[in-house]
Formats: structure tokens, C-alpha cells, sequence
């Protein structure tokens, strides 16, 4: 278990479409154990795979709610949306910044979890907002490229 570095925009990997997980293996598990320890020393709310260099289709959101689990997802694939809503978005890659971006209100989500077993998700608000900014990151788009505007945070 290690806390990663989090690649900054620029970095090509950040840019490159993700592999499929073929098998769940110890690599993989470690993997994950890597994207939560660098997730939470980062305080954000989602990471993908390819921010700590690993070009594999995983993703982990944590909304921080206490009694929900942490959701990892392998090779998710979104199913099914509806509705459209424009909100703020920030990114781990990208700090000191955020956008307004354009994403579907409910999502249907659709991979494996760290057993191999199948996992659908019925996502709505933040949630479906998280799984398809995590996934966009495993086909190498970042949400600047989404954004109808950027702006600057300030750093006090």
C-alpha cells in the first residue's frame, strides 16, 4: 500500500485510452489499495487508474459518506443516461482549477468489483456526475476538454 503520485494535465498518460482488466489478480487488488491511500491523502472524490500512471480501466469514488463503502469499479461502462445538468467540476490533475461541465443527471453503470463478480450501479446527482468523470479518464479525456468555461480557484 503506497500513496502515488498524481499526474498533472500534461502528462500523456492522462491522454491515452485505458486497457481492459483481463483478470482480477494480486496486481490488481494491490492497484486498488494504491488508488485509495493516494485518493484520500489527495481529498478527492474520485480517482481513475490512469492519475497514478496505470494504464488499466479501474476507478474508485468515495462521496465520503460514513456508511457507504468506498465503490470500485473495473472495466465500468456506462449503459444507460438521461437528463443533463450543468455543475462545477474539479479534478485531482488538474488542481487550483474547476469547470462548468455538462453531464447526464442518472447513469447506469455496469463493470466488476475486486472479486470479479458483476456490479451494476444506478447513479443519479453527484454519483453519476463522479462515475462519468472517472470514466472519461479512462478513455484519456479530461473534463477542461467538457468545460463551457474554466476558472481559476484561489489559493489562500
Amino acid at each position: 500500500m503506497a500513496v502515488r503520485k498524481i499526474l498533472q494535465y500534461g502528462d500523456k498518460h492522462l491522454n491515452t485510452t485505458c486497457e481492459k482488466v483481463e483478470k482480477v489478480n494480486k496486481k490488481i487488488l494491490n492497484l486498488v489499495d494504491d488508488m485509495m491511500d493516494t485518493l484520500y491523502e489527495g481529498n478527492g472524490i474520485g480517482l481513475a487508474a490512469p492519475q497514478i500512471g496505470i494504464l488499466k480501466r479501474v476507478i474508485l469514488i468515495d462521496l465520503g459518506e460514513e456508511e457507504e463503502d468506498p465503490i470500485i469499479v473495473i472495466n465500468p461502462k456506462i449503459t444507460a443516461q438521461s437528463g443533463n445538468e450543468k455543475d462545477y467540476e474539479g479534478c485531482l490533475s488538474y488542481l487550483g482549477y474547476e469547470g462548468e461541465v455538462f453531464r447526464p443527471t442518472d447513469v447506469t453503470v455496469e463493470g466488476i468489483n475486486i472479486k470479479g463478480k458483476p456490479v451494476i450501479y444506478n447513479a443519479t446527482g453527484l454519483l453519476a456526475r463522479a462515475f462519468c468523470h472517472e470514466i472519461d479518464h479512462l478513455d484519456g479525456v479530461l473534463y477542461m476538454s467538457r468545460a463551457e468555461e474554466m476558472y481559476e480557484l484561489n489559493q489562500e
